[in-house]
């Protein structure tokens, strides 16, 4: 390409996006359509190339939710992806909520507000790891139903909540027509993973849901993803760590990826699975390099599962899945950091691919290939009501060889590509991004003592490095062990756990009597054996307790139950407690799934034979005392009866623990630490934090180091053997007050809750490493010079940039080097070139700052340190918050 051509090339992209983003500022609540043909979505007239953050907007306050919205936008999102949650949005059949975390008007909004686009997918099935699906539990109940087929009871319940939804959305004007952001809606989810299981009337069913959705004439249009015999209007769309491949069922419909999983879910007990970003942007250029057109990360942001809303069985509280922002709401770098530096790079390419109908393809080597897009496009210039014709041109140059680096010749030109990666061309000639090469900052996030729980604040003295507490400052009383109300009730045989609970609680207490004679006792002692409880299949928790004593504790999903007990002589109390932990979240026949027990369930080791224990009256108690008493919230915490704990106290079983606690200085996000707890839940002035337990990891499967070539998998880069799978849980700065936070714990197995400390989770440390060989910035592609004619991009330096998280400075460089430095963040050093102002000049450009720009190269450290060799620049700061520290803004 010619200096006159790369002019043009930049000066037409400037004229795209200005058109574009100008457009879109002034007329975002102006009405607009929104269509599709085979390439994209086409929006207000306009093919788009859409970036999608998803954000589960329960699984955030929404005071988190303008931050989050604003981190997306920042990083290069267009569109803003959600589920809806039936059983959130409506816990009883008939009585709707739609208010704090389930305000989903109110958070739609806030993304019209942003100037992005939504994509809401109702489902209402959603699975997301979410507790039974997304489904209200009381939707079992409905006579005759089965979830997710033909069924007519199903489907009426259905159609009443997605009308219910689309209705709504209409009232408030939020879809595109209305002049609001929603642009794209999805009815069903991953449902062609099921079908099968269903024969015709899955089949049927899929008709249904397709023309059902239709019907309610949203304006915009639907999606179902992974349901490759979507109906015609329908567009199907793909869920995978890879896309690229992936065709829609008709010539007609554009390539949607639904759900980019750049990260996994984790169970308790479990290790902590990440996606290296080098990978995560390998997936999504191929994507868009191979004629996609919509990508929506899943996760842009997991959050937390509050309460009881985590499916499973045994999916832990955070849903932090390793996304670009992270549980507490900051930025997971590097990988947020190169994935806006990947959306940029295909923002330059949007003009040439709407432009084109499909690439141009061409091989380049044994496992290299590009893919070119070129065409004409007519547009008005700037200062002229003539239309003219202009060329633009962009190209992916891909090298899918897991191992080795590879040198390609693209239109004359020589490219080094290395292993599992893809190089960017908005002009066809100059490299603007390679998804292997990571020029993003690092961030290193520290976990920081803020105090302890106290019972009285003025008590409480903290210096800088230690903090001294009561005590006696925690309280605790006793769960009641059994039937402890008069809403028990007595039933011949064993009843279904869920048909009971209602999943009003995880907890279903089973008490009947068991008459052990002399015989029995006799016949134990000669042939030296003991009854044992035996139960064909049972999830997720299980504990045994005679006559007030717990005898032992099983978990697991649908697993086999031998447990041996001792009974005296007489009738004793035979008492099991099932429990949930999440509900099935996935599968089809959900409505059959259930929890407790199944099969049978006796007592062997009887003189006369076994005892059929499905055969005798049991009593049924739903829930425990203090949950249903409230005590966990500051209205009815008093009612306990609560005693001072002593430090030396014996840990015990089923006991409910309160304290107080001030909330820490300043911003950062608020956890607590309960690694020295066993099992339970946990609140916070009434809000619940979730279920916390202290289950560790197996200690083996993980690597120091993770190779992001070759295909990802969710077991392929794991950390944290050997340690506890989760052990602090988000406490959000909004649910906490200046002072005497109360803080309720109810622990199951025994721990020490005066070992329970609060967290500030501080993004402290920041570090870069690029080197002159890197590709100058891509902000550097606006450059006025660059627009003009005057300065080619190939003539730009590379840079770093630094910044800490809002509110933050940074304070201090503790390593710089330009020159050869060796090691990663952290465990820098200098190397044999160096040059010796590198900290000086690298402290006077950042200290100080929210963020900077350093250039990487020779004039920038006045001179080359070490000639014939290509130089780095290595980096090291820390960031403390601006409110002690006088700022000066960048």
């Amino acid at each position: 390409m010619m200096v006159s051509e790369k002019r043009a090339f930049v000066q037409l992209l400037s004229l795209y996006l200005f058109i574009q983003f100008s457009a879109t500022a002034a007329n975002f609540f102006e009405p607009f359509n929104v269509t599709y043909d085979h390439r994209a979505l086409i929006i207000d007239g306009k093919r788009r190339m859409l970036i999608s953050a998803g954000i589960h907007y329960p699984r955030a306050t929404p005071q988190m939710w303008p931050d989050l919205i604003a981190k997306s936008k920042e990083g290069g999102a267009d569109v803003i992806e959600s589920y809806t949650f039936w059983n959130g949005h409506e816990p009883v059949r008939g009585q709707y909520n739609f208010e704090g975390r389930f305000d989903l008007v109110k958070f739609v909004k806030l993304v019209g507000d942003s100037g992005l686009y939504f994509l809401l997918r109702i489902g209402p099935y959603v699975c997301a790891e979410w507790n039974f699906g997304g489904f209200p539990v009381w939707l079992r109940d409905v006579p005759g139903i089965e979830f997710r087929t033909d069924n007519e009871p199903f489907k009426r319940e259905m159609q009443r909540f997605v009308t219910k939804i689309v209705d709504l959305l209409r009232e408030e004007k939020l879809f595109s027509w209305q002049g609001g952001p929603i642009i794209l809606l999805q009815i069903e989810n991953e449902y062609g993973n099921m079908e099968r299981s269903y024969g015709q009337k899955g089949k049927d069913y899929v008709k249904w849901a397709a023309n059902m959705a239709l019907g309610l004439r949203a304006g915009v249009p639907w999606v179902m993803c992974k349901q490759t015999d979507a109906p015609g209007d329908i567009i199907d769309t793909c869920n995978d760590y890879y896309c690229d491949g992936y065709k829609p069922n008709s010539p007609n419909k554009p390539t949607i990826w639904t759900e980019n999983w750049d990260g996994w879910y984790t169970s308790w007990g479990g290790r902590l699975p990440h996606r290296p970003v080098e990978d995560l942007a390998f997936a999504i250029a191929r994507f868009f390099q191979r004629g996609g057109s919509l990508m929506n990360y899943y996760m842009y942001f997991g959050g937390t599962n509050f309460g009881r809303t985590s499916g499973g069985p045994f999916y832990i509280t955070s849903y932090d899945y390793d996304a670009p922002i992270d549980e507490y709401g900051l930025l997971s770098e590097p990988k947020w950091g190169h994935l806006k530096d990947l959306h940029a790079a295909i923002r330059l390419c949007e003009p040439a691919l709407v432009a084109a109908d499909s690439p141009q393809y061409m091989k380049l080597g044994p496992k290299q290939e590009a893919h070119l897009y070129w065409a004409n496009i007519w547009t008005n210039g700037l200062n002229t009501t003539l239309s003219e014709s202009q060329s633009v041109c962009s190209a992916f140059l891909a090298n899918i060889d897991e191992h080795k680096a590879a040198t390609v010749t693209f239109r004359g030109k020589s490219y080094t590509l290395p292993p599992w990666s893809v190089s960017i061309l908005p002009d066809c000639r100059n490299t603007a991004f390679n998804t292997a090469k990571v020029g993003a900052q690092t961030s290193v996030k520290l976990v920081e003592y803020a105090l302890s729980p106290k019972i009285s604040v003025p008590q409480l003295v903290m210096t800088k490095n230690e903090v001294s507490g009561i005590p006696e400052s925690w309280m605790s009383v006793n769960e009641p062990i059994g039937i402890w109300s008069v809403n028990n009730f007595t039933f011949q045989g064993m009843l279904e756990h869920l048909n009971v609970t209602k999943d009003e609680s995880d907890y279903l207490w089973h008490m009947t009597r068991i008459y052990v004679s002399h015989e029995d006792i006799t016949f134990w002692e000669e042939n030296q054996v003991s009854p044992t409880l035996v139960i064909d299949s049972m999830r997720d928790v299980l504990r045994v307790f005679i006559n007030g004593q717990l005898t032992g504790s099983i978990s697991g999903h649908w697993v086999k139950v031998v447990q041996p007990v001792q009974f005296r002589q007489g009738y004793s109390d035979l008492i099991l407690l099932s429990q949930t932990v999440g509900l099935q979240n996935y599968g089809a026949f959900l409505e059959k799934d259930g929890a407790g027990f199944r099969g049978q369930i006796k007592l062997t080791g009887f003189k006369n034979g076994d005892i059929d224990l499905s055969k005798l009256s049991w009593t049924y108690q739903v829930g425990l005392w203090g949950e249903f008493q409230k005590i966990f919230t500051i209205e009815e915490n008093e009612k306990a009866g609560w005693t001072k704990l002593k430090r030396d106290a014996t840990p015990s079983t089923f006991t409910w623990y309160k304290a107080y606690f001030d909330a820490p200085d300043g911003k950062e996000p608020v956890s607590f630490d309960l690694g020295s707890m066993g099992k339970g839940q946990a609140w916070v002035n009434g809000h619940h934090i979730g279920r916390y337990w202290n289950l560790v990891a197996p200690k083996d499967g993980c690597s120091k180091s993770c190779d992001y070539r070759g295909a990802y998998n969710s077991n392929k880069c794991m950390t944290n053997c050997g340690k506890p799978t989760q052990s602090w849980y988000h406490v959000p700065r909004s649910w906490l007050q200046a002072s005497n936070n109360l803080l309720v714990i109810f622990e199951e197995n025994g721990g020490n809750p005066f070992e329970i400390s609060v967290k500030l989770h501080v993004p402290r440390i920041l570090c870069a490493r690029v080197s002159e060989s890197h590709y100058p910035p891509l902000r550097k592609w606006f450059h006025p010079d660059v627009i003009d004619g005057k300065l080619s991009i190939s003539d730009m330096k590379p840079e770093i940039h630094l910044q800490c998280e809002e509110g933050h400075i940074i304070s201090s460089i503790e390593f710089a080097s330009y020159g050869t430095p060796h090691g990663s963040c952290q465990n820098f050093s200098e190397g044999n070139c160096h040059s010796q102002n590198s900290l000086s000049m690298v402290s006077k450009a950042c200290k100080g700052r929210n963020s900077c720009f350093i250039e990487v190269s020779n004039s920038g450290f006045g001179g080359d340190p070490c000639r014939g060799i290509i130089k780095t620049l290595a980096i090291e700061a820390r960031c403390v918050s601006s409110s002690t520290i006088g700022v000066s803004q960048f």
